[in-house]
């Protein structure tokens, strides 16, 4: 956890997400599947419940797009967040720290925007609906990545 920060759970872990956040995949399952290069979550381990990481693609040392679920680049580097402004102090990360912390039960005044920009992702959704077959993996691999990234499981596509 980041130096000072201190939150509260105010939910159960997993339950009562606002009516309009739907994701369909946990951290867990996310980090177990293999998102943003491994990196994202090897610093803040004892903030979260050991389960999260027994079967975690990580790889602490550097980003490594092999460990993606689609072996493929789909994330912008911490510096573009930054710069555009996506970033909240209290979540340095970004937004998967964000959600694991909502996940947990942590409610907080940033709650709207992040529920917000996750839902805007649909838009690539409706890209690889309309673009691939139903069930071809091979197909916009990048975009199929990146909504990973965002807990939509585009496996199920």
């Amino acid at each position: 956890m980041q130096s000072g920060y201190r939150y509260d759970l105010t939910e159960l872990v997993g339950k009562n997400f606002h009516p309009d956040f739907k994701p369909d995949l946990t951290p867990k399952e996310m980090l177990k599947i293999g998102v943003f290069g491994g990196k994202y979550m090897t610093d803040c381990r004892k903030e979260f419940p050991a389960d999260w990481f027994e079967k975690a693609k990580l790889n602490s040392e550097f980003h490594d797009p092999k460990i993606n679920f689609f072996g493929i680049n789909a994330s912008q580097p911490l510096s573009v967040w930054k710069k555009k402004g996506w970033i909240w102090e209290d979540d340095p990360r970004g937004w998967f720290q964000w959600y694991c912390r909502y996940y947990m039960g942590r409610r907080c005044q940033d709650d709207a925007r992040q529920i917000r920009r996750w839902k805007a992702i649909i838009r690539h959704i409706a890209q690889i609906r309309k673009n691939c077959r139903k069930g071809d993996l091979n197909c916009r691999a990048r975009q199929r990545q990146a909504v990973l990234h965002w807990a939509y499981d585009s496996r199920k596509m």
